[in-house]
């Protein structure tokens, strides 16, 4: 199954900040009455109105973000008691899923609280297909209008979001001399511990730990399939990243897990003067793009 990590500048947080600390489970929903909530409210309501103009039903609606437990703020926040917990059960986050299914595919807003889910269980086949082609096209207009950007299709706000998530943490996060110290040291210590690190670079460290099993994944992904070449292109820095996703049962993800865990906890000990002066910057820098794209 191909997977393409639409990671929105929501999403991107989560991951980024959690990258350290194993996975996705922490919101990092806007806070109330930020700029950023009010333009998902803003989003909304155009993309009602458009599709009102287009003939169609829809409830202008904002998913309910799910806060994150004590647990979540203090591994994004750096903290190693936290952090190794989370690692010793779920590693980076990559073959846990496979285990843990209900803890990585939970979701604050479910389809049955959204009205526009039983708007389109109503319709037709003919009638849904035009209305996701139209809801495709006001999702793109309200997006032009309220965020005041140039899109042609939905892939392009995707794209944007992300593009936008590395120019800034790049820009901001490693041209930070004490990120840029602690990063190179935790780079040293992992190389001793005879892991291959490829650029020491803040972002690149925090994020390389995850990066690696989910490569892992795409290759297991690519082997089951006769119709993909079985090693992947060269990923663009700032493109979308798109991975093959295998099917595992839980027992046959273990072994990877066990391993992975492993290799988390390496990153862990490596890290733990790195994380906690890292996330919290990545948190306040990723909020920028958030506010931008009113997630």
């Amino acid at each position: 199954m191909l997977t393409r990590l639409t990671v929105t500048a929501t999403a991107l947080l989560a991951l980024a900040a959690l990258s350290g600390c194993g996975g996705a489970t922490e919101s990092a929903a806007p806070t109330p009455g930020s700029t950023a909530e009010g333009k998902e409210v803003q989003l909304e309501a155009a993309k009602a109105d458009c599709m009102k103009q287009k003939g169609f039903k829809y409830v202008a609606y904002v998913t309910p973000h799910k806060p994150g437990t004590e647990d979540d703020k203090s591994r994004a926040s750096g903290n190693y008691q936290a952090m190794r917990k989370y690692r010793e059960k779920y590693g980076f986050g990559v073959f846990a899923e496979y285990i843990y299914p209900d803890t990585f595919n939970t979701q604050a807003g479910s389809p049955e609280s959204n009205p526009n889910g039983k708007i389109q269980s109503a319709l037709s086949k003919a009638q849904l297909q035009a209305y996701r082609k139209a809801m495709d096209a006001c999702q793109v207009s309200a997006a032009n209008k309220v965020l005041g950007l140039k899109l042609e299709s939905t892939e392009d706000f995707y794209d944007a979001q992300f593009k936008a998530s590395v120019r800034v943490r790049k820009s901001k996060l490693n041209t930070d001399p004490d990120l840029v110290e602690l990063a190179t040291a935790m780079a040293t210590c992992l190389k001793g511990k005879g892991y291959a690190v490829g650029d020491t670079a803040p972002v690149s460290m925090s994020d390389q730990g995850q990066k690696t099993w989910q490569l892992k994944q795409d290759k297991l992904g690519r082997e089951q399939m006769d119709d993909v070449p079985d090693v992947a292109p060269p990923a663009e820095d700032d493109q979308v990243p798109m991975y093959y996703v295998p099917t595992l049962t839980p027992e046959q993800a273990k072994p990877y897990l066990a391993k992975e865990i492993r290799a988390a906890l390496d990153d862990l000990e490596c890290g733990k003067d790195f994380y906690p002066a890292y996330l919290p910057k990545e948190w306040a820098v990723q909020r920028q793009v958030n506010a931008q794209f009113g997630m």
